[in-house]
């Protein structure tokens, strides 16, 4: 609430309220105010009264104030580019003590054209000098307890000889897909209001409000929109625009409305229009015979360009690239101990047989064949992970990949000595595969699917491994917890003396979306989804799908939420190329089978505290192979998969999360209430890695804070391979029912001050997988938790896991584990399960439960 504030303002300008406008003060003879009466939007508005509009309508009684946080803008399309000459501001008692003015051409690149400090308020007049579209006013610092806060905000300039651009007499709108929050029967669809037929006609139910929108299929310049009621009109209403389906910006405001024809000139930009009904005219609904959208022919933002060339740090290389085993050392070098570094790289092999190659693979670094099949990229040497780097212990060898390609290991065995985030897809290893160091130091990984290895693979000294999808010529040993589901030579289950969980079938899987060349084009396969799998999906690849690049934005280093946002608004895909991109927007995807492939381990830091990616409630978006990194202010939560309440039916084409990490501090501070939230149904997590850092930069029980790792609302959600460590609550809070887990590895936080502080409802400790009471189906099998109170080692954690005690609940094959006594578990499963045993590092364990 800010009465204080509006009623300080209020006495201070008492006299002027009753001014219907504001004139400008003298600016030189050819400047004139672009500003007003043009399209203002802002990162907030502190409520309904308060609209960005209401800054740029040359009325001082009005105002725009936005949320009270620091980092909040208010921005203005000028229609057209122009010369800008000065800025005046003029604050209400809430201003801003530090702010920028900036200046972009596509609203999403920014030029800062002055910056001031230490301001008091008031009436600001600057001079400037720049050009842009879009001009914005972007606060560093408030000088109050409240928003920032402007009754005006003018931008003086010119717009040289540019022309606006000429209004289309075509309907863009005409036969495109819509939508309608109602309608009043079968005969009044959506799309009747979009068809070019003033026969037909969409009309809604009989309440306020009601909308009808219409998808253009890209974003586009809009500048008229023609109205032909029927009887049922709208006495008042909006017409808005939206790049992604969600966030609306309106472009006219109609009060007192008399229905019949309309035409409304409006300036703004989107992919998506909308009509807001918010008072009828009659007592029926609102009925809309025809909307006819027109667009701009010239002048406006240029669409964003698919396809193109893949950034400096894809490395692409032959079997004739000269001194390649040099290229793969340099970048090694860089990399090999670079744990929190920027540095990110891909290499891209083409098809052929490379002769005398070792691969060593630091952080951050992908290899990955370019051949639709592994064999098609033959490599007769080694891809090698080792922890010479840390003393010989791979327990953080995190954040590196490998991925569709096949490998003759130069002594006949392959060593890939890996921890969490380290996936190993669709490799042939014509030979043996070693999990674990030179010398055989600790290792905590870690995961292979779709892979063939025709020898034995050895984890040794792997304290936990997942396999999916894939055949072996044997394995050998295990420590705690080796789980395989749909793999062909995979050792039986022994749970109760050993290691082992065996499933011979993967219930759902679908291979992650990967590169690769067809002759000299690239291009995107998008494997199919499969049932009860076992066993490689190549080379038959049935059922995928092959994405042209050309419908994929490649996005690089300094690219722009907006940018990105417009690109998905659009309909392309994301190819993110390595590097690390800090946005100030969230990622919002909204159309069903997008893809957002990361090269690179291409890492997103969201800025400003906002979330860092929402999917929408669609069928079969493929999420994959990049890592989202917390920012400095606290994001509620990093990566959301369908808005809360989401409800719709994607059991035939589920969205897939793959190799998609996050990270909460290490790096730096980093803040989050919640990393993942799924609540779309359906949804299938293949192998993730959600960490908040134990070690790094930025690391302390409330200067990392993350309180939940991953929640599942949705109902039928499916995770295979799920790591999720040192959580400050509930690592994973399971609330969906019919949910399925197969494999899961924990660590609770090391850093938990006290017992008390981890005390919660008469218990100590917080369930690292906790389902929640009211589910009434829910299974899991092979999942393992582990302790390690470095800060206060007396801590005895109440158990493991926390479930119902109902028929349909059941779990298979569990363990808690007491890291050399730095705290204990009392029980395994609720109050089931042995206490784990003083200092001995060894498993308690449960077969089944209940």
């Amino acid at each position: 609430m800010r009465f204080r504030s509006l009623g300080v303002a209020l006495v201070a300008t008492a006299a002027l309220v009753t001014l219907p406008t504001l004139s400008p003060p003298t600016a030189a003879a050819a400047d004139a105010n672009l500003a007003q009466g043009r399209t203002a939007t802002a990162s907030s508005t502190e409520n309904a009264g308060t609209p960005a509009a209401s800054a740029v309508d040359g009325d001082l009684a009005t105002r725009w104030s936005s949320a009270a946080t620091d980092d909040q803008w208010l921005q203005v399309d000028l229609g057209a580019t122009a010369s800008i000459s000065k800025i005046v501001l003029n604050w209400e008692a809430a201003y801003g003590k530090d702010y920028k003015i900036q200046s972009s051409p596509d609203g999403g690149s920014w030029t800062d054209l002055t910056s001031v400090t230490g301001g008091d308020g008031g009436t600001d007049t600057l001079t400037v000098t720049g050009q842009g579209r879009y001009v914005r006013l972007q606060g560093v610092h408030r000088a109050t307890g409240y928003g920032y806060s402007l009754w005006e905000f003018q931008v003086f300039g010119t717009t040289g000889t540019t022309q606006p651009a000429a209004c289309n007499t075509a309907n863009a709108a005409q036969g495109k897909a819509a939508s309608a929050s109602s309608t009043e029967n079968a005969g009044t669809p959506a799309s009747a209001a979009f068809d070019g037929d003033d026969t037909t006609r969409w009309s809604s139910q009989a309440v306020d409000p009601q909308w009808v929108r219409v998808d253009l299929g890209s974003a586009q310049d809009i500048c008229k929109v023609d109205l032909n009621w029927e009887a049922a009109y709208g006495k008042d209403f909006q017409i808005q625009a939206s790049a992604d389906g969600q966030s609306w910006t309106t472009l006219k405001t109609v009060t007192g409305g008399t229905g019949g024809r309309a035409s409304y000139d409006v300036s703004g930009n989107g992919r998506y229009v909308r009509v807001l009904g918010t008072a009828r005219g009659t007592g029926y609904g609102y009925s809309l015979w025809e909307v006819a959208v027109h667009t701009g022919s010239g002048g406006g933002t240029p669409p964003v360009q698919g396809g193109g060339d893949l950034g400096p740090n894809v490395i692409v290389v032959d079997p004739s690239t000269p001194n390649l085993q040099q290229k793969f050392d340099q970048v090694f070098a860089q990399q090999e101990s670079a744990q929190f570094g920027s540095g990110r790289y891909q290499f891209l092999m083409k098809p052929g047989t490379y002769n005398g190659i070792n691969a060593q693979l630091g952080f951050y670094t992908s290899i990955s064949g370019l051949g639709l099949n592994p064999d098609d990229t033959q490599i007769n040497g080694d891809i090698t992970v080792d922890a010479g780097w840390f003393n010989g212990n791979a327990t953080q060898n995190f954040w590196r990949s490998a991925e569709n390609l096949a490998i003759t290991p130069s002594n006949g065995t392959d060593r890939w000595a890996v921890a969490q985030a380290a996936p190993f897809r669709r490799i042939h290893v014509k030979g043996g595969l070693n999990l674990a160091p030179n010398g055989y130091g600790w290792a905590s990984g870690g995961y292979i699917a779709d892979s063939k290895i025709d020898g034995t693979v050895g984890p040794y000294s792997q304290q936990q491994w997942y396999t999916r999808d894939s055949s072996v010529g044997g394995w050998t040993n295990g420590v705690w917890n080796m789980t395989f589901t749909g793999v062909q030579g995979a050792p039986a289950t022994n749970f109760d003396s050993g290691p082992y969980t065996t499933l011979d079938t993967t219930p759902i899987s679908r291979e992650k979306p990967f590169l690769y060349l067809d002759g000299n084009d690239y291009k995107v396969f998008v494997p199919a989804k499969r049932t009860a799998s076992r066993g490689v999906s190549w080379p038959a690849n049935a059922g995928g799908t092959s994405l042209p690049l050309s419908q994929f934005y490649v996005v690089k280093p300094g690219a722009t939420a907006a940018t990105i946002n417009t690109a998905l608004a659009q309909g392309l895909n994301l190819l993110f190329t390595p590097g690390v991109y800090h946005l100030n927007q969230t990622i919002n995807v909204t159309r069903a089978n997008t893809v957002v492939l990361g090269l690179g381990l291409a890492t997103i830091v969201p800025d400003g505290g906002v979330d860092a990616m929402h999917v929408a409630d669609v069928d079969g978006v493929r999420l994959a192979g990049f890592l989202i990194d917390a920012g400095a202010a606290n994001s509620d939560t990093l990566l959301q998969i369908g808005p809360a309440g989401a409800g719709a039916d994607h059991a035939a084409n589920p969205t897939t999360m793959q190799d998609v990490f996050v990270r909460v501090g290490g790096a730096g501070p980093g803040l989050a209430t919640n990393s993942v939230v799924v609540n779309s149904d359906d949804v299938v997590i293949d192998h993730t890695w959600l960490w908040r850092a134990d070690h790094g930069a930025g690391v302390g029980w409330e200067t990392n804070r993350a309180d939940y790792g991953l929640k599942v609302n949705g109902d039928d959600v499916l995770a295979t391979g799920l790591f999720v460590e040192h959580f400050n609550k509930y690592d994973v809070l399971w609330s969906g029912e019919r949910g399925r887990t197969i494999f899961f590895q924990n660590e609770k936080a090391y850093d938990a001050p006290n017992a008390a502080a981890i005390t919660h409802d008469g218990i100590v400790g917080y369930a690292a997988y906790k389902v929640a009471d009211t589910v009434t189906t829910h299974e899991a099998w092979g999942l393992g938790s582990y302790c390690n109170f470095t800060s206060d080692p007396s801590i005895v954690q109440r158990h493991g896991f926390q479930v119902p005690v109902k028929a349909g609940v059941k779990l298979h094959d569990i363990l808690v584990i007491s890291l050399g006594g730095k705290g204990q578990y009392a029980h395994v499963v609720n109050d089931t399960g042995s206490p784990t045993s003083g200092t001995d590092t060894i498993p308690s364990k449960i077969t089944q439960f209940p």
